[in-house]
């Protein structure tokens, strides 16, 4: 699938430029920003900085044609056309990095904790930015770093990464601030996206043996701005999210649901939040979990329902029946059966108070990306309990 891309320019002021001509890129996500950067380099020899969305024209990633603001760098030695695409006014929930000026704010603070660390950079690119996160990898001789930057309702990511900073599992955080920025040491491998049920099945193992050794630290994470969403904690957050989209009937029984689960007798600890194979690096040799972003402290049934949502049905109750063993093993007397059966419609709400959140928290131009993950979601939950 082809992306087309209109790239409106402006100077590290903001100073509108024009656009240049539209170019295609071979990688249709609309986040990637490194197929967009190396695509005008390549087809108008211009060093840019991909800012933010204007608009996608399908309404929905990914591909088709797709309108970027960009910051350059250097000369423009070719003709520029008019805009054509508004350029969004300021708007108080724009991401820093998002604006004229902003990402070169956060590669001179990676560079100057690299410099710290005796870890120069040499070779920075631009990965990826939307309104979740932008992500640059930083080369140097020493080795490679990923500056990440992420919104308000993800800053707690840092904190997690914090507390795991001897788990072999999750990525070594070297730095972080108080604007959204990190400071990550490289994963080697690649991104699980295409695990079959024998992969998910070590992965769960191995993410069950990491939520055991967070369990005494539930009251530090909650302590250190990690979202508490256990038992009743966690059905207010449903219904203050969701109560503006019109979820009254499937936040009927939640208080009943949640108060039958904490009777299962199972442990409120660190959950993943978004525990998909894509968030899991493997190189052959170990499993890292990556992009903590979304955990909060709660129902351990929550990771392994993610982890097997997209599954035939054999291999998904395969695995849900051994993380059942591993809890009951680890705490006689527990019920996790029932508590994974009650939590099955919960689990989708959460997802869809998880996009209402987004929605809320972010401007209206990059809205796109998650306008249908709500109703979506929404309606999982009904199909759950109909």
């Amino acid at each position: 699938m082809v992306r087309t891309v209109r790239l409106v320019l402006v100077d590290a002021t903001g100073r509108p430029l024009g656009a240049l001509p539209d170019f295609d890129v071979p990688v249709p996500w609309w986040q990637d920003a490194a197929a967009v950067v190396a695509g005008a380099r390549a087809a108008y020899g211009v060093e840019v900085t991909v800012l933010r969305l204007l608009v996608g024209r399908r309404g929905r990633p990914p591909g088709g044609h797709v309108s970027y603001l960009a910051e350059v760098s250097g000369p423009v030695r070719v003709p520029l056309l008019p805009a054509q695409v508004a350029q969004p006014a300021a708007h108080p929930l724009r991401a820093p990095y998002a604006q004229p000026g902003g990402p070169a704010a956060s590669l001179a603070w990676a560079a100057t904790q690299l410099d710290r660390l005796g870890r120069p950079a040499t070779v920075s690119t631009q990965e990826r930015t939307w309104n979740l996160s932008a992500v640059w990898r930083l080369d140097g001789p020493h080795g490679t770093a990923w500056l990440k930057q992420v919104p308000v309702f993800f800053r707690h990511e840092a904190a997690v990464l914090r507390l795991l900073a001897d788990d072999p599992d999750t990525p070594g955080l070297l730095a972080a601030d108080d604007e959204g920025r990190m400071l990550l040491d490289h994963v080697p491998g690649e991104d699980r996206y295409g695990a079959d049920p024998a992969e998910r099945a070590a992965i769960a193992a191995r993410h069950h043996a990491l939520q055991v050794r967070t369990l005494p630290a539930a009251d530090r994470l909650v302590a250190a701005g990690v979202p508490d969403l256990r038992g009743a904690a966690l059905a207010r957050w449903l219904r203050a999210t969701l109560a503006p989209h019109r979820a009254h009937e499937q936040l009927a029984d939640v208080e009943t649901r949640l108060d039958e689960v904490t009777r299962c007798g199972l442990p409120d600890t660190l959950v993943h939040g978004d525990l998909h194979p894509g968030n899991v690096r493997a190189d052959g040799h170990r499993h890292t979990i990556i992009d903590w972003g979304d955990a909060f402290v709660g129902h351990p049934a929550f990771d392994i329902l993610r982890l097997t949502e997209q599954l035939p049905a054999g291999p998904a109750a395969a695995l849900v029946a051994d993380w059942c063993a591993r809890w009951r093993a680890d705490v006689p007397g527990c019920r996790p059966e029932w508590a994974v059966a009650l939590l099955r419609p919960v689990a989708w709400l959460r997802m869809a108070a998880v996009y209402a959140m987004f929605l809320a928290g972010i401007e209206p131009s990059e809205r796109v990306y998650h306008a249908e993950d709500l109703p979506e979601n929404l309606a999982r939950a009904d199909a759950e309990t109909g």
